[in-house]
């Protein structure tokens, strides 16, 4: 009796074992963790939320303004880390990937500027992938902002980053504040293309060719003079000698 019942213990042992082992075989490998690539010791954010923002702007500007808004992301987080500054890098990823969203085909009928439009956009994203207020409106300041020199400066962290990353992107602004190794990892993950400048330019031009009147007041106006010959400054000392109050009505 006792011998039977030993067997059958073996035999119930033996079939739970070849049951875990099919289901082992069956079940399929484990993912792994999607890695997050290093630059200059920087790390874009790898959550749902900067993947999204990522994947909703690449396919909306294209691998041109996509790569340009990723090093401005790097060149943002460097300068705060030099800095010492405190950062979401969620935020401020966001923040540098909607930065030039306003460029995009989808606002080829807006007269609004094009900051403002990129604005709105992210701000929208963020609320949506439950932001709070707070962050959703200090973004959309930061980004509506990066292209009034002298203002950003003052503002909070990111809005001051933003702006920073940008014009070292765009023209070497504080250039030399990075190491040359920073400026290498930087360039050798995601390098400017070859006539960059011109290309950038024909981006702006082709994004507020509709809405010249928007450039005025900031360096976006020298670009639309340098491909339109017919475009005119604004003169604001012209404005202010022929208003009604200069006139005497």
């Amino acid at each position: 009796m006792l011998i039977r019942m030993l067997i059958a213990a073996g035999c119930l042992l033996s079939a739970v074992v070849a049951a875990e082992v099919r289901a082992q075989v069956r079940a399929p490998a484990p993912t792994a963790p999607k890695a997050s690539h290093d630059v200059a010791d920087m790390r874009i954010p790898d959550s749902k939320l900067a993947r999204d923002a990522a994947d909703l702007v690449r396919r909306a500007e294209g691998e041109f303004l996509y790569e340009h808004s990723v090093r401005v992301y790097y060149w943002a987080a460097l300068a705060g880390k030099r800095k010492g500054l405190s950062v979401d890098p969620e935020l401020l990823y966001v923040a540098a990937m909607f930065h030039d969203y306003g460029l995009t085909a989808r606002y080829g009928t807006s007269h609004s500027r094009f900051e403002v439009d990129g604005a709105d956009a992210a701000r929208d994203f963020l609320r949506k992938h439950g932001a709070s207020e707070a962050e959703s409106q200090n973004i959309w300041l930061a980004i509506a902002l990066h292209t009034t020199n002298g203002i950003s400066p003052h503002l909070f962290p990111v809005a001051t980053l933003l702006a920073e990353g940008a014009n070292m992107d765009l023209v070497g602004a504080g250039y030399d504040g990075f190491t040359a190794a920073e400026r290498s990892a930087v360039e050798a993950a995601h390098p400017h293309p070859p006539g960059f400048a011109e290309d950038f330019m024909q981006a702006v031009y082709d994004g507020m060719k509709h809405r010249p009147e928007a450039t005025q007041g900031t360096g976006l106006a020298d670009i639309m003079a340098y491909k339109d010959p017919t475009f005119v400054r604004r003169d604001f000392s012209s404005l202010m000698l022929k208003s009604p109050w200069a006139n005497g009505k």
